[in-house]
């Protein structure tokens, strides 16, 4: 498995009146720790986009399980379980700073040729990444 974390701060405009997040900063969070997730492999989602592949999101799943609040610090994490070929499954969570499993979920990505718009397969460079890493935790 390959597993990434990152940290952050709920901040203010991510919630509601009742200083909740609000369940679509989510998604964000998800985005977020994908993001990193690349980065750490050292193939960071600009190169990506620079070796002439976008990763459209396909489908989001998110189970929501407690709220996450304003001042709390949330651990968001991003797991992938094997490597892919059309598709990239990350399974994704987010803890407050108690261990609280806030929400769960999964993202599916494609991969898109930029110029043609057609369906591709993932990056070479990308699952080469994933490959060294799929055994780290």
């Amino acid at each position: 498995m390959v597993y990434s974390e990152t940290i952050f701060p709920v901040r203010y405009y991510e919630t509601d009146q009742m200083g909740i997040v609000h369940h679509s900063n989510y998604i964000r969070y998800f985005e977020c720790a994908r993001n990193n997730m690349m980065a750490e492999f050292g193939y960071p989602i600009e190169k990506c986009e620079e070796d002439g592949v976008t990763i459209p999101i396909v489908s989001v799943e998110c189970r929501y399980r407690h709220p996450a609040k304003m001042g709390d610090v949330l651990r968001v994490v991003a797991m992938i379980d094997k490597v892919p070929l059309a598709k990239l499954w990350i399974r994704q969570a987010v803890y407050n700073q108690d261990g609280d499993l806030c929400v769960e979920g999964e993202v599916t990505l494609g991969f898109l040729n930029k110029e043609t718009g057609h369906p591709t397969r993932c990056p070479e460079l990308l699952v080469k990444a994933i490959e060294a890493h799929i055994n780290d935790k």
